[in-house]
């Protein structure tokens, strides 16, 4: 039997990026998913340590309003310019870090399996997320910008994929 504590989770997705990085925050309890929050840190620093300690910084704020157990956050694609690359990565890896501070379990998703678990197939543009994404939280739209709603996605997907472990491990 499953305890109410265990039932309710508190997810927050991210889509690292070195210029935006989309954050949102999903809480299901009892298969009812709500959304707290979500945003983009437009990131600002002069040099790209800054950069990423902008990241860093403001993703750790946001864990520490919300208090989320668990992260989801976007593997990084090879790009065709090694450069952005090696900056995604970068980025990507200041939100670990960040997620690590509060030793939350954080669990990579390749932007296919996204797509694929939200909309059918892992050739989805990012409108058709967006599309997904607002309908599973029962909203028309989802304001800002795409990156927001590809975090959405990405808790989203974490959450779907969570269930399913679950259910694997009690048969």
């Amino acid at each position: 039997m499953i305890s109410s504590s265990e039932s309710a989770v508190t997810v927050l997705g991210i889509d690292p990026g070195s210029n935006v990085t989309g954050w949102g925050v999903v809480r299901e309890s009892s298969g009812r998913l709500e959304l707290l929050a979500n945003g983009v840190l437009r990131v600002k620093g002069n040099s790209f340590p800054d950069r990423l300690a902008f990241i860093y910084h403001g993703l750790y704020d946001i864990i520490e309003e919300f208090r989320p157990e668990e992260a989801g956050v976007e593997q990084v694609f090879a790009a065709k310019n090694v450069m952005s690359t090696i900056k995604l990565a970068q980025a990507r890896g200041a939100a670990i870090a960040a997620c690590a501070s509060f030793r939350l379990t954080v669990q990579d998703y390749e932007p296919t399996l996204v797509k694929k678990t939200l909309v059918g197939t892992g050739r989805a543009d990012k409108e058709q997320v967006a599309f997904m994404v607002a309908r599973l939280l029962g909203r028309a739209h989802i304001d800002g910008p795409l990156d927001t709603t590809d975090a959405l996605a990405i808790a989203l997907c974490h959450l779907t994929l969570r269930r399913f472990r679950r259910l694997e491990s009690l048969a």
